[in-house]
């Protein structure tokens, strides 16, 4: 093919004018900034269509959209994140946001400091510990390992931390939405069959094991319970910012 990807290349059926309106389209970042956020739409719509089951998270479901549509098309990565970086580039806009949730409970939250920062540290230990104890069974590689160990904070600050510490940033960004998604899509029911009632510790819980996107799920279903996965997510992300370079220093 002398290095052509497929979205190079005409469509047999297709004339050329189709041809050449496709290849300027595919190298325009306006294209795939709305892809992005029409995937997401429709991962909503498809939500929504299900009453809210947490089983069809939008994230989710906008994800496995932009792949096939990658992977359909012939597009490489980069020019699709050309476009899409203006989405990235409002996560740490979004991240800001969610402090004036935790201001309208600030008074709470210092009556409670001491259990949920006992809360915090078990379940960061327990994220980190669990899945590097599975994937070190299952025999996975020291750079598998490293990518790994910060699944669980929001992706900018797990990225950051992994290339510190040696690992893979681009399969951390991955392990990172798959942990987001899979806790926002169980954490509920999970929560449900150990007899979890109470809000605040149950987005607690969302937030510490399931950074943004489980912070997103939590606002859905309870305003307190999405003050306190915020929380949980912030203070999750500094403390394995702190501790994983200097435990993967002394290992």
């Amino acid at each position: 093919m002398n290095g052509e990807t497929r979205a190079d290349l005409p469509p047999p059926e297709n004339g050329p004018a189709l041809q050449e309106l496709w290849v300027y389209l595919a190298t325009e970042p306006l294209l795939w900034l709305t892809a992005t956020l029409v995937a997401y739409q429709l991962g909503l719509f498809v939500q929504k269509r299900a009453a809210g089951s947490p089983l069809l998270n939008p994230v989710l479901i906008a994800v496995v959209l932009l792949v096939a549509l990658l992977a359909v098309s012939g597009i490489p990565y980069q020019t699709y994140f050309a476009g899409a970086q203006f989405v990235h580039f409002l996560l740490g806009t979004a991240t800001v946001g969610l402090a004036l949730p935790l201001w309208r409970e600030g008074a709470r939250l210092a009556r409670r400091a001491v259990p949920l920062m006992t809360a915090l540290l078990c379940g960061s230990a327990t994220a980190v510990a669990s899945a590097l104890g599975l994937a070190w069974a299952l025999g996975a590689s020291r750079e598998t390992l490293l990518s790994l160990a910060p699944k669980s904070v929001t992706a900018p600050i797990a990225m950051g931390v992994s290339e510190q510490i040696g690992g893979l940033p681009s399969l951390t960004a991955v392990l990172v939405i798959l942990t987001g998604a899979i806790g926002a899509i169980f954490a509920t029911l999970a929560l449900d069959l150990i007899g979890v009632r109470n809000w605040r510790a149950r987005g607690f819980a969302v937030g510490t094991a399931a950074h943004g996107i489980g912070v997103a799920r939590a606002f859905q279903v309870h305003p307190v319970a999405g003050a306190y996965a915020g929380l949980a997510m912030g203070l999750n992300g500094l403390i394995t910012a702190l501790a994983l370079p200097l435990l993967a220093y002394f290992l």
